[in-house]
Parts: structure tokens; sequence; C-alpha cells
């Protein structure tokens, strides 16, 4: 199942990254939490490259064959949580960012690196 989730995630990264996400980090929560293998969090500088951000993510798993179960937050949101079970990808304006903090709250998880997916 961790393959499978590697992939999702790998190629929500590689959709993140080709929108220019900003700081794009990666925390495997697998041993800690039932709710998913992978939190994907990353900024986007404006409303409207968060929402390209969300498209790219949604359309590349989506040619995949990976359908998203939810998507809290809409096209004026400064956080927009997509979940495809497997990981959960978080985007948010740099403002929500620091309030929300999800770094330090989810600090038993494991950092991985894009490169390392």
């Amino acid at each position: 199942m961790m393959d499978i989730s590697r992939k999702i995630a790998k190629t929500a990264c590689d959709a993140l990254s080709e929108k220019k996400a900003e700081d794009l980090r990666i925390i495997e929560i697998s041993e800690i939490s039932p709710l998913a293998d992978y939190f994907i969090i990353a900024t986007g500088a404006n409303t409207n490259q968060i929402q390209a951000m969300v498209d790219a993510v949604d359309e590349e798993l989506s040619k995949a064959g990976y359908q998203v179960k939810q998507i809290e937050g809409n096209r004026n949101s400064s956080w927009i949580l997509m979940d495809y079970s497997d990981i959960i990808v978080h985007i948010f304006s740099k403002e929500d960012r620091l309030f929300y903090d999800l770094e330090k709250i989810w600090t038993d998880g494991k950092r991985i690196e894009v490169d390392e997916l």
C-alpha cells in the first residue's frame, strides 16, 4: 500500500512543483495516524495560484487513475484540503500556513524530501 501512496504523493508533488508551489513539504504520518500515509503541504502566493495548484493536482492524479474523495475549501479559500485517502494535500496562503502550522502539529511525523519519493 505504501508504494501506491508514494506514487500518488510523487505525482501530486510534481503537479505542485509545476505550478511553482512554495515551501513544498511532505510528512509521512502512516506510523502515527490512521488518517493517511502522507501529508503534502504547499504554499501559494495568491488565490489564483492556489486554485491553479488544486487544478493541477486534481488533473494529474485523475489522469493517473486516482480520484479525490473530498475537497475542503473553494475558489476563494486560503486553505484547500484535498483528500485522496492515502495522501492529503494541504495548499495554503502564506498567512494561513503560518497560522495553522501543520508542520509543528505533526512533528512526530517523518519529514520526507520530494526526491526521496
